[in-house]
């Protein structure tokens, strides 16, 4: 499988997915507006002891001067509407953020964060809070690009591998989510059962997106652009403890 660089207008070719090429995910038209996020502050440790609302003031007032009031033409588009051309899974994770690390602009990319990034099958009378997300950015946006994202040391991962076949559940929700990637799992430890824990960790976050990417193939209105050639539909992880990210066509 190798990089997708754009959402083609036909499905490519299908490519081996560990040995994904370089291509950047995002590829800009000629003249498009540029990325609008300034080079993040230096995080210190003066933020620790700053009042909740007075750090997201600040922060909110940083983005107003540097960016909403710098680019005039991009916020009065999106008053009128959204066109987003990305519907993007990722891990609620904070260490993560895909409009910063993919530097998408506001209304490019329609965004669902969850533990793991995960997408459950089609089911509607479970999962709806997904399954309208989907819906939604297929059906009415017309999204042309679906990306699951998965990361280095995910902690819903870690806890999706840690899974025992028996006995009763920590927590209230997590355990039931992640089981979402329960055919990850049992791949990963059958064809990895020599490796370390963390190195499984690493294989099963890559597996667990291509379970998510088989789940959305079956959702209908999915199906059905995937057929028309009209939504492409990939996957990616993202190593923050490298500094890389990769990409394969589902």
């Amino acid at each position: 499988m190798g990089g997708c660089c754009c959402c083609f207008p036909s499905k490519p070719p299908r490519e081996n997915p560990m040995h994904p090429t370089a291509e950047p995910l995002i590829q800009r038209k000629p003249n498009h507006t540029p990325p609008y996020h300034q080079r993040p502050p230096v995080i210190t440790h003066a933020h620790k002891g700053m009042n909740a609302v007075v750090r997201l003031k600040t922060g909110f007032e940083r983005f107003r001067t540097n960016v909403y009031n710098k680019n005039p033409k991009l916020f009065e588009s999106l008053k009128k509407d959204q066109f987003p051309k990305y519907m993007v899974f990722a891990c609620a994770d904070s260490r993560v953020s895909p409009t910063i690390t993919l530097g998408l602009n506001p209304g490019e990319a329609f965004t669902v964060r969850n533990i793991a990034g995960m997408v459950p099958v089609y089911q509607k009378t479970r999962h709806c809070s997904v399954g309208s997300a989907i819906e939604f950015a297929v059906v009415i946006l017309k999204v042309e690009c679906i990306v699951v994202i998965g990361h280095s040391r995910c902690g819903g991962i870690r806890e999706l591998l840690s899974l025992k076949d028996e006995g009763p559940n920590t927590y209230h929700f997590i355990e039931d989510w992640v089981k979402i990637g329960m055919e990850a799992k049992k791949k990963v430890q059958r064809e990895n059962r020599l490796l370390p824990f963390d190195d499984q960790c690493t294989v099963l976050e890559k597996e667990a997106v291509n379970v998510s990417l088989g789940n959305l193939k079956t959702y209908p209105f999915v199906k059905d652009r995937l057929s028309k050639g009209t939504l492409n539909v990939i996957g990616a992880r993202y190593d923050f403890v490298r500094g890389s990210f990769e990409t394969w066509n589902a």
